[in-house]
């Protein structure tokens, strides 16, 4: 049953991590380098973005409860590959409900984004918001990739 479980983990981060990384450079930059229109380009990944954030925060809630099921003890939940899961959902519920949907409430004041001058303020408050989403979206990558490292790690031992 416990590799089964531990099974479940592997899976859940890596098709976490896996989406992350086909989101970040495969389709945002096949969206923008094949469609004519860089309105839908961004449309398209927007909802792609969306979507990645709902299987991410779903993946690791299932890592979690695979977690609270194979820990023998309480302090057993303090390690790090537990708490870089539970980072990742923060920062991903973060990035969705204050970034994301923010950064599309703009896109529809300023119909078109390359078509607002850069230094409008919803543009600069846009490109901004972008700069936070890539962010987060690495930090997201890069502690998923920790958390793997150490969840093999872990059932190893």
């Amino acid at each position: 049953m416990n590799s089964v479980l531990k099974f479940v983990q592997v899976f859940a981060l890596g098709t976490w991590i896996g989406s992350i990384m086909y989101l970040s450079f495969i389709v945002a930059p096949g969206a923008f380098a094949t469609l004519k229109d860089r309105e839908e380009a961004g449309a398209m990944v927007g909802y792609s973005l969306s979507r990645l954030h709902l299987v991410g925060m779903i993946v690791g809630l299932l890592y979690l409860v695979t977690a609270f099921v194979l820990v023998r003890a309480v302090k057993d939940l303090v390690n790090p590959a537990i708490l870089g899961v539970v980072l990742m959902i923060l920062l991903t519920a973060f990035s969705q409900t204050k970034v994301t949907s923010r950064m599309h409430d703009l896109r529809v004041q300023m119909v078109s984004v390359d078509a607002t001058p850069k230094d409008n303020p919803l543009r600069v408050k846009f490109d901004r918001l972008h700069d936070w989403s890539v962010r987060l979206e690495v930090a997201v990558l890069l502690i998923g990739i920790a958390s793997l490292f150490f969840t093999v790690r872990n059932s190893t031992t």
